[in-house]
């Protein structure tokens, strides 16, 4: 229904890519946006490089004065506007935002998801929630051992998560070493003409200079949230995601996998363990 809403139509036999959460420079939705960017120019540049079609699904909202944050929202609508009207990604990509992101409309998103990219910067994120729930669902998580996914890879095992990118440690080090992220591109990887892509107006041709703050601050403003030094692992992710859909079985018992472990997050278990451990508290057994 959500997805009705937006007039995208979609290939039935897509995975269902969704990152649902508040847009924010930690949580890196600008990585898959460079993840989409890629995956399209190897589709039209690359004829039979992709085979498993995706449908992206973002949604989520920002703050009022987080200019960065309005900014990384409207490359993804650009980026959607003119991959859905490209004939020639059109059976194997589409891209789609959906505005006012609420409980209503992830009660019909998460249901419907594949996969969960949790993909926040590796320290940054305290907790998470959105996570538990998409795994529930059924959903394969794609992310970094940030947050809950650690959890979650203790509880589905590793076999049956997507986990990429640096660690906390790593990103400490990195970051003590000296980053610069611009060395990264020097290194003439794929990266350069995904970049070069967003910079040059490839998706906003009306008004070309549009997106050059967002190549600036990730190439010569520090990238502080090290989305270039995880692109690579990011995108090796991602492949064995599109390698593991191409047999059902073994996407279903990995899916089935991650319902299943997902009973130690429920609430009786954590209501029952703060009143034990936190607030020393004893059950009582009701008359009759």
């Amino acid at each position: 229904m959500a997805l009705q809403q937006t007039g995208v139509t979609v290939n039935p036999d897509s995975i269902f890519d969704v990152l649902v959460k508040r847009i924010h420079e930690y949580k890196r939705q600008l990585l898959n946006v460079l993840h989409v960017v890629t995956r399209y120019l190897r589709i039209i540049e690359q004829p039979g490089s992709i085979r498993v079609p995706r449908v992206v699904i973002f949604s989520g909202k920002a703050a009022s004065a987080y200019d960065m944050a309005k900014l990384i929202i409207r490359l993804i609508n650009d980026v959607a506007r003119t991959v859905n009207a490209d004939p020639g990604a059109n059976e194997l990509l589409k891209v789609v935002f959906i505005p006012n992101y609420s409980v209503s409309l992830a009660e019909l998103i998460i249901p419907a998801a594949d996969l969960s990219e949790q993909i926040s910067t590796a320290g940054t994120e305290a907790s998470g929630t959105g996570n538990m729930k998409l795994s529930l669902n059924g959903a394969l998580t794609i992310g970094t051992l940030d947050g809950a996914n650690i959890e979650i890879l203790e509880n589905v095992g590793s076999e049956n998560i997507f986990i990429f990118g640096n660690t906390t440690s790593q990103v400490a080090e990195i970051r003590r070493a000296g980053y610069q992220p611009r060395a990264i591109l020097d290194k003439k990887t794929e990266l350069q003409h995904v970049l070069g892509a967003i910079r040059d107006g490839r998706f906003s041709p009306e008004e070309p200079h549009r997106y050059h703050s967002i190549y600036d601050a990730l190439v010569n403003w520090g990238d502080h949230y090290l989305l270039l030094a995880d692109y690579a692992s990011y995108m090796a992710a991602q492949e064995r995601v599109d390698a593991t859909y191409l047999t059902p079985g073994i996407w279903a018992k990995k899916a089935l996998r991650n319902v299943a472990g997902m009973g130690p997050f429920s609430s009786d278990r954590t209501i029952a363990e703060y009143a034990e451990q936190i607030w020393h508290a004893k059950s009582v057994t009701l008359p009759g």
